[in-house]
């Protein structure tokens, strides 16, 4: 029997985790306009086109050039069903909540994948989307255990394979990646030394004596299709992937597609290439895919089906580290190595050591109280408790403060449950400050940047010593510049957009009082469950509402007490903290536009204050 041609095409589908680290949710990005944030563009440009790729008919008389010469809908096709896959689980998070039709879609693709080839499309990756080869040893097994234990919760099944960020790899990480149970990951044919070019699985063995399976991906065709102009023209794709096609003359092969692999042909890429980066790119790839099925000796499968029929049977060397979009490394997330977007400008991305640097000090400051304080509270070594939190840390509110009393001794004090669940979220919001993307960029003021600094601010609050370690915190990150007069440093990037400028729980009880003085639903105020007392109290001759909010995450609770003040012609709630014993603080004035975006919204419709808007 004949070899026949295989042909994957795997999807990289991420995006960083974008939520407020106090009010968990996303706010407004001006920059992703007309939609609210870049997650909810991305989503329409390319995750829901995605799952419902439309091609269509055309009309045989029409010329060739004629791009409206249509004549109805031919099919709608669910590319996650087709198309091998990894979706990051911060991705997932957002989803859950904002489109769950989305990853409705992704989990039906996985589930019709393991129908017609006895594997799944979906691949796992780390919960967080960090250069492994960077993290520390700790850090690089809980990301794993918790993107595998999110895997199993979103597919319902164990994980064959597992993505690696940015394909960044070392001895180390594949030997992590061996032993977290994974067979396999996929790397681009420069990271590996010693295949034959054909794309077949390879084996590498570790120091350790553990193996993983890597499947090299094409990195010409990748590399057209991400940066050429390969999906202007499906059936140009559909030969770059099957090699010859049904009516090109004398090339046509009519082996057949059941025998052995000789070759496979894996195009692994941003799965927001197909409709984001190039418009229309998913109705593009479906198209080839019809074409690469309809041409003989030629096989559609996924990542896991070719590892599982077709034993890897050379051994290959790592090229250690090593990362698919840069050419020194993992230099990129660490060093002024040169790589970058702007090519046409000289490399200055002096900023990106000390920026890690100074991430790096302050996770081992939260580490070291994690291990001082989890010792005394845990019943189990604080580590495996962190690593067991991801069973629970895409959800909220009761599973959170279960996971906590079981992680603590029987007779626990509330008191103890709260630190408790400081510490598990402060070491979630240490986790997300490495996410790459801080890197990967040209200029230390960008929003990514900005959002990983938010995540260190959120940890130095849960940490319990960020008074203490703030002001040298802020020291080290003022090293992380360009070095142009001028120019922006991390610590200015931090102190202006990372830093609160009051406590977000303050808004939140503001957002409560008006919401409820206005008859609207006032729980919950982004993540706080409101607790609001049934009739008002006098002080002062004043009416005082009281509220208590309770936060989903930590189970924080704070009471206030207010009111609308009717002396402003637009919507100020008038309100101050009350403490365990009922003492009162100081007076504050929260104008509509510090409320949570939700809630300003909903409180500015309902009242039809028009000339009011949100700044």
């Amino acid at each position: 029997m004949s070899a026949a041609h295989g042909i994957i095409v795997h999807q990289h589908l991420y995006q960083p985790p974008r939520e407020d680290p106090w009010m968990e949710a996303v706010r407004v990005e001006p920059s992703a306009a007309p939609d609210h944030d870049w997650n909810a563009r991305i989503d329409r440009e390319c995750y829901a086109r995605l799952a419902a790729a439309t091609t269509y008919r055309r009309d045989p008389r029409a010329r060739r050039d004629d791009a409206d010469a249509t004549a109805g809908i031919a099919r709608v096709v669910n590319l996650y069903a087709w198309c091998s896959f990894d979706v990051g689980a911060t991705l997932c998070e957002w989803l859950d909540g904002n489109a769950p039709d989305t990853l409705r879609a992704m989990q039906q693709g996985d589930a019709a994948s393991v129908a017609r080839w006895g594997h799944g499309n979906a691949i796992a990756a780390p919960y967080h989307h960090v250069i492994l080869p960077l993290a520390s040893p700790r850090d690089r097994s809980t990301e794993l255990r918790w993107g595998i234990r999110d895997f199993r919760q979103r597919f319902g099944r164990d994980p064959e394979g597992l993505w690696l960020p940015e394909c960044a790899a070392d001895e180390d990480t594949l030997d992590a990646v061996a032993a977290a149970g994974i067979r396999f990951t996929i790397l681009a044919p420069y990271q590996v030394e010693g295949h034959d070019g054909r794309g077949l699985p390879v084996r590498w063995r570790g120091a350790r004596g553990r193996e993983l399976i890597i499947v090299p991906y094409d990195g010409a065709v990748a590399g057209d299709v991400a940066f050429g102009g390969l999906l202007r023209d499906p059936r140009a794709l559909a030969q770059r992937l099957a090699g010859a096609l049904p009516g090109d003359a004398d090339r046509t092969s009519h082996e057949s597609a059941a025998g052995p692999l000789a070759r496979c042909v894996t195009l692994a890429t941003d799965g927001e290439t197909f409709g984001h980066h190039h418009r229309g790119g998913e109705v593009a790839l479906a198209e080839a895919l019809a074409l690469v099925a309809r041409t003989p000796g030629r096989r559609l499968l996924n990542t896991a089906a070719l590892v599982a029929h077709t034993p890897p049977v050379t051994d290959v060397r790592l090229v250690s580290p090593s990362a698919w979009s840069c050419a020194h490394g993992v230099e990129r997330w660490r060093s002024n190595c040169g790589c970058r977007l702007d090519g046409s400008k000289p490399p200055a991305q002096q900023w990106r050591g000390p920026l890690r640097e100074a991430l790096t000090w302050l996770a081992a400051q939260h580490e070291a109280a994690f291990e001082r304080d989890g010792r005394a509270l845990f019943t189990d070594d604080p580590w495996d408790v962190r690593d067991a939190y991801g069973a629970v840390v895409a959800r909220d509110g009761a599973p959170l403060e279960a996971f906590a009393r079981a992680a603590l001794p029987p007779q626990a004090t509330d008191a103890q449950v709260a630190r408790a669940r400081e510490l598990l979220e402060g070491a979630r919001a240490s986790l997300r400050t490495f996410t790459s993307c801080a890197w990967f960029f040209d200029e230390v003021d960008r929003i990514e940047v900005r959002q990983v600094l938010r995540y260190a601010a959120r940890a130095l609050e849960l940490g319990g010593a960020g008074s203490r370690l703030l002001p040298e915190f802020v020291e080290r990150l003022a090293d992380a510049t360009n070095g142009a007069p001028g120019a922006p440093s991390a610590a200015d990037v931090f102190v202006r957009d990372a830093m609160p400028a009051r406590a977000p729980v303050v808004a939140a009880a503001a957002a409560a009082i008006a919401l409820i003085e206005s008859g609207l639903p006032a729980s919950p105020v982004a993540v706080w469950d409101v607790y609001a007392q049934a009739d008002t109290t006098a002080v002062d001759g004043m009416s005082l509402r009281r509220v208590q909010l309770r936060h989903r995450r930590t189970g924080t609770v704070s009471d206030f007490e207010g009111h609308i003040d009717e002396a402003h012609t637009a919507h100020v709630v008038r309100l101050r903290h009350l403490d365990q014993a009922g003492t009162s603080g100081a007076w504050y004035d929260i104008p509509v536009h510090e409320f949570p975006e939700a809630a300003a919204r909903a409180l500015l419709s309902a009242t039809a204050s028009g000339p009011h808007a949100l700044d």
